[in-house]
C-alpha cells in the first residue's frame, strides 16, 4: 500500500544501547522520517491514478517511542483519480505499533482526503498489518476494512450514467475489504532489494458519487513484482516493478469511458505496465 514507506522499520522498536556501547547517544524519544519522489505511474492497488502519467509524492511520519505514531501522504492525481479541487490526494495517517512475538503488530487508520473536491468522496480506512522476517525475507501481512461510506456507495451502476451525470442511487453506501501480503529481501553484494505484493480487494459494484471505486469491479486481485536500487553514497532509490490485475477489458467494460487513459473509453487503466519510481528518503 501507498503508505507502507512513511513508517520504516527502524521505528518498529527500539532496543536497548548494549553494555559495550556506553558511548552511544541513547534513542530519541520522538523521530521525525519521510520521503519524496517520482513514480512514471500511480497506481493503487493495481489501477492508475495519475491517468497513467507522472506523479509528484511525498509524505513524512512523526513517532514517539511509545509506538504511537502520526504521518500524511500526498500525491497529484489525473483521469479516474480525480475528484476535482485541487486534483490532490492527501491521507492522514494515525495509529499504533507494538511488538509481538518476534515480529510487529500496527494499527491504525488512513483519511483519504482529495482538497477542495467533494466532501463525500473522502473516506476512512482502519487497517491492521503484521510483520517480522523469515531468514533474510521481510514479510508484512495486512488488512483494510473501509466501513460504510458515501465515498465506497454505487451512486452510478454503469459508465455510461457517470459520462450522462445522472446518479443511479444517489446517497447510496457501501464497505471494502483489502487484504495483503508484501515481501522484500536483499540480494547480497548488489545494492539491490527484489520485492513482491499481492492484495485482493472487495467492495460494492459500480461507480461513486464522483464516478470512481476502491473495488471498480466489486471484487479483484493485484499484484507487483520488481527491484530497488539504493545508489551508493546518496538517500536515492530507483524501483522498478511490474504492476498488473486481474481485471479483464470486459469485466471493466461497465466502467467506460471513466476507466481509460484519458477516459475516451478506449482500453483500461488497470493493465500490466511497468512503473519506474525515483525516492528521496529523510
Amino acid at each position: 500500500m501507498k503508505y507502507a514507506f512513511l513508517i520504516p522499520a527502524a521505528l518498529l522498536g527500539l532496543s536497548a544501547v548494549p553494555a559495550a556501547a556506553q558511548d552511544t547517544a541513547p534513542p530519541k524519544p520522538v523521530t521525525v522520517s519521510g520521503s519524496v519522489g517520482l513514480v512514471s505511474d500511480y497506481r493503487f492497488r493495481g489501477v492508475s491514478q495519475s491517468d497513467e502519467n507522472l506523479a509528484v509524492q511525498g509524505g513524512f511520519t512523526i513517532a514517539h517511542e511509545s509506538g504511537v505514531y502520526i504521518g500524511t501522504w500526498g500525491s497529484n492525481l489525473a483521469g479516474w483519480g480525480t475528484f476535482g479541487g485541487a486534483n490532490m490526494e492527501l491521507d492522514l495517517i494515525a495509529g499504533f505499533k507494538l511488538p509481538v512475538g518476534g515480529g510487529t503488530l500496527d494499527v491504525g487508520a488512513t483519511w483519504y482526503m482529495y482538497p477542495g473536491g467533494f466532501d463525500n468522496t473522502d473516506f476512512i480506512e482502519p487497517y491492521v498489518k503484521l510483520s517480522g522476517t523469515a531468514g533474510p525475507v521481510n514479510l508484512t501481512a495486512g488488512v483494510a476494512y473501509a466501513p460504510k461510506q458515501e465515498a465506497l456507495g454505487a451512486w452510478y451502476t454503469n459508465g455510461t450514467s457517470a459520462a450522462a451525470g445522472v446518479y443511479d442511487k444517489p446517497g447510496a453506501t457501501g464497505d471494502n475489504l483489502y487484504v495483503w501480503g508484501d515481501a522484500a529481501a536483499a540480494i547480497p553484494d548488489t545494492g539491490l532489494t527484489a520485492k513482491a505484493h499481492v492484495g485482493y480487494s472487495s467492495g460494492n459494484k459500480g461507480l461513486g458519487p464522483f464516478a470512481t471505486s476502491v473495488a471498480p469491479t466489486g471484487e479483484y486481485a493485484d499484484w507487483l513484482l520488481g527491484v530497488d536500487y539504493a545508489i551508493p553514497t546518496t538517500p536515492l532509490t530507483l524501483g522498478v516493478a511490474y504492476v498488473d490485475t486481474n481485471i479483464s477489458d470486459r469485466e471493466a467494460a461497465y466502467l467506460q469511458p471513466s476507466f481509460s487513459k484519458g477516459q475516451d473509453g478506449v482500453g483500461s487503466i488497470a493493465n500490466g505496465k511497468v512503473v519506474v519510481s525515483l525516492t528521496a528518503a529523510f
